[in-house]
């Protein structure tokens, strides 16, 4: 599936709906340059599991949890991992196959370790079409 953003909330309104869809078990794994809406997807992910707590990207924990949603969504930003071992240390596992859905920032960085039904979705840029616009590709069952 390929979508079109032409703003922030677009991500956003992409993401909550999807969101709606996810169930227990999911991996979505964004991939994309820095700046390109990462963690407004995630913003607009957790809204549409009903997590009304502020989103904040956990760069240097690897992993916050918000459990106050229809499912836990567990948020990672592995942009600062030294190697990949250091998932196993996080327990990422019990994350992947646990209660809740996972949403990871920079997935690209771990990919040996993702689940072969991880749903991919890879934002991009296209400067052409403007400074706002963002091709948003997902691969994978939802």
């Amino acid at each position: 599936m390929i979508s079109e953003s032409f703003c922030e909330k677009d991500t956003y309104d992409l993401a909550a709906s999807l969101a709606q869809k996810a169930k227990k078990g999911d991996v979505f794994a964004l991939v994309g340059d820095l700046g390109v809406g990462k963690t407004a997807f995630t913003k607009g992910f957790a809204k549409g599991l009903g997590i009304n707590e502020p989103i904040t990207s956990p760069t240097f924990t690897f992993v916050q949890v918000y459990e106050t949603g229809r499912l836990p969504l567990y948020h990672f930003d592995v942009y600062r991992i030294g190697d990949i071992s250091e998932m196993d240390e996080i327990g990422y596992e019990d994350y992947f196959f646990g209660e809740g859905v996972s949403v990871m920032e920079w997935a690209d960085l771990v990919e040996p370790i993702l689940p072969d039904e991880t749903i991919k979705v890879r934002i991009s840029k296209d400067l052409s079409k403007g400074t706002d616009y963002r091709r948003i590709e997902i691969d994978g069952n939802i």
